[in-house]
């Protein structure tokens, strides 16, 4: 079981900035702490690592009202954002998927 680097901050440039409630920032990063978590046991197999990608940037695509309802909007930082971490984290776990292949459900 591989931990993940504890000294990486995901979202951290979402979190720095104001424009991006933190409470919803959260629910990006529980999203993104899913596939950590499948990674963290010991998977390695893409196509279990892709399905549980795809599953988490589904879930970011469904918070973008939420966002348009606290006068925020995923747009392009936090899609650069978003993308650089979840191609740390494969990088981090050794899985070898293109960052925009993971993030391939995105609506955002």
């Amino acid at each position: 079981m591989k931990v993940f680097d504890p000294d990486y901050k995901l979202l951290d440039e979402m979190y720095q900035d104001e424009y991006y409630p933190d409470f919803l920032v959260d629910k990006v990063k529980d999203e993104l702490q899913k596939v950590i978590d499948l990674l963290k046991s010991g998977e390695t197999d893409t196509e279990a690592v892709q399905e549980a990608l795809d599953e988490a940037v589904c879930g970011i695509n469904d918070l973008q009202e939420e966002f348009d309802e606290n006068d925020s909007e995923i747009e392009t930082v936090a899609r650069e954002c978003i993308a650089a971490d979840v191609a740390y984290i494969l990088e981090w776990f050794g899985i070898p998927i293109d960052t925009e292949e993971a993030i391939r459900e995105r609506d955002w």
